[in-house]
């Protein structure tokens, strides 16, 4: 089986996602006790939307297959909804990676974070929906990608406060 097509490539992928994200998110909620939201905003927008986003876009789009696979979505050829999402993914990513190194100010990144928070919220309500008709539910990447939301969605709040 060609990597294109190995479900394990996505997964591990996946996993790299949530680790640089879990990095964003555990230095900005660190940030944020220390009543830093600057940095925060930073650790957020550099991490969580700019590293993940640019692990989604190769995972959504680059080895679209093998995240379809993974998923259980393989229709046996090319999903354009994954290289759309994988677009998007780069979009952001790049944006707040470019906002990080031209030094952009936190509402600025806040605004950014917001948009992410207002998509991923509503892919997570999508993702929540679908339980009912799945046979074999994944509860956990539910749950995760709820969380991810709200957290996003919490963050842009304090950077736009």
């Amino acid at each position: 089986m060609p990597l294109t097509n190995n479900p394990k490539v996505s997964k591990v992928l996946l996993q790299l996602t949530w680790i640089i994200g879990g990095i964003g998110f555990w230095n900005a909620f660190n940030s944020i006790g220390s009543g830093d939201v600057e940095t925060a905003t930073q650790w957020i927008s550099g991490w969580a939307i700019g590293g993940v986003g640019l692990l989604s876009f190769i995972r959504h789009a680059v080895f679209h297959r093998s995240d379809a696979v993974r998923m259980g979505w393989d229709y046996g050829q090319r999903n354009d909804f994954q290289l759309e999402v994988g677009f998007a993914n780069l979009a952001w990513g790049v944006v707040a990676i470019v906002g990080i190194f031209q030094g952009w100010d936190t509402e600025t990144l806040g605004a950014l974070v917001l948009l992410v928070g207002i998509y991923m919220l509503q892919a997570a309500v999508l993702h929540l929906l679908e339980l009912k008709e799945v046979k074999n539910p994944r509860y956990g990447s539910k749950l995760a990608n709820l969380a991810y939301a709200i957290c996003t969605f919490w963050f842009a709040i304090k950077a736009l406060s």
